[in-house]
């Protein structure tokens, strides 16, 4: 029994051990702990830094607009340059292809001025109304009607008022086609102020 009751009791040197430990390991966690100042450094810092690379990514944003900018204003320059010469040299080119056709038909095919004047005449008149027309198809492309439309359908635009909702099962193309056809007609559909509405 007092075998038993000597297991049963605390050792004391133990007891002393653990709660050594426990401060020790009180004191390093404290230790280890990061003071508030030395965090607010650390977080300072880590703010500066991501200012300064957001202020560099801006800067060199900006070099490289001004830098395109700069090129697309000097190659403009030049196009329109380049695109004159073109045009003069092509137009008297054609002339000079023109009078070498009179010329020939004249001679070779023996007929008259006039006749020979009015076929190329003609030719020049066909390429023409060819070159116009197409222009004028192409020249549509730069309207951007499907990007207007879907503008209008969420309500922004010239044309929102006359353009189905967002959750409308109706397409916008057919309402398009609806304004384009009543903008047509002899009383064309108006905006504010009393302008017409551009057709979409």
């Amino acid at each position: 029994m007092s075998d038993g009751q000597d297991t049963d009791a605390p050792d004391p040197l133990s007891q002393r051990s653990r709660d050594q430990a426990y401060a020790e390991a009180q004191q390093a966690d404290a230790a280890s702990a990061p003071d508030i100042a030395e965090a607010l450094r650390e977080f300072s810092a880590i703010g500066r830094a991501g200012f300064k690379a957001a202020n560099d990514v801006a800067k060199a944003l900006r070099i490289l607009v001004a830098a395109d900018l700069s090129l697309a204003r000097s190659a403009f320059g030049r196009t329109l340059a380049l695109t004159g010469v073109a045009i003069a040299f092509g137009a008297s080119s054609w002339l000079l292809l023109m009078a070498t056709l009179i010329v020939a038909m004249t001679r070779v095919l023996g007929w008259s001025w006039p006749l020979s004047l009015l076929l190329t005449a003609l030719v020049s008149c066909v390429a023409t109304g060819l070159a116009g027309w197409m222009a004028t198809r192409y020249f549509e492309h730069t309207r951007m009607k499907a990007t207007r439309r879907q503008f209008a359908r969420l309500g922004l635009g010239e044309l929102a008022d006359f353009m189905p909702d967002a959750d409308s099962h109706e397409s916008t193309e057919a309402a398009a086609e609806r304004v384009a056809d009543a903008t047509s007609a002899t009383e064309p559909v108006k905006k504010g102020l009393g302008v017409d509405v551009t057709p979409p």
